[in-house]
């Protein structure tokens, strides 16, 4: 099979179930920001994260898979007969327990910090920054749109990848600047 299939040169992509749409189409533009994410994350770990981070990030770089899926699968089609693009109360759940257990390990916060320090944290901090243009670009997609789950999810994603920046910080031995 070949990378390219020729069939977007005209400007327009499938969504799932055949549908063809723009690549300007919302809807695309949504899941093109889940993917970015993705690569931000991938950098993250090929930043020399420990052990600890780089298997959390792995774990959340399959479950962006299923979030892009889903986003690109409007009539949810896919999303009803496949278990692995599932994204659920339990995967916000573990989120959730992430940033718990992560933040047991940092001081408390007083003040604002400035995104940077190490090359993984810094590259964290900004992965958190296309996290919330990521989550700003599905909520726009309107009511109903998308299952409510999904919007929990990114945000809960995005204040984890805030977590997971000092952490990588702290362990690198970088302090934080406040503001």
């Amino acid at each position: 099979m070949k990378i390219y299939t020729k069939t977007g040169d005209t400007g327009e992509t499938s969504l799932f179930g055949k549908a063809r749409v723009s690549k300007a189409d919302a809807r695309v533009d949504a899941y093109g920001e889940v993917d970015e994410l993705n690569a931000c994350l991938g950098a993250a770990r090929a930043a020399r994260l420990d052990a600890d981070l780089t298997g959390l990030l792995e774990q959340i770089q399959c479950e962006l898979f299923a979030v892009g899926a889903r986003l690109a699968d409007p009539s949810g089609q896919i999303a009803a007969r496949v278990d692995k693009v599932a994204v659920t109360e339990a995967e916000v759940t573990q989120l959730e327990l992430m940033i718990d257990r992560l933040e047991e390990q940092l001081p408390p916060l007083r003040r604002f910090i400035l995104p940077g320090g190490s090359n993984a944290g810094a590259l964290l901090h900004l992965a958190r920054t296309v996290c919330r243009r990521a989550e700003r670009r599905i909520v726009s997609l309107g009511p109903g749109a998308v299952d409510p789950i999904i919007i929990a999810y990114v945000n809960r994603l995005s204040d984890l990848l805030f977590v997971m920046a000092r952490v990588a910080n702290q362990r690198a031995g970088t302090s934080e600047v406040e503001w």
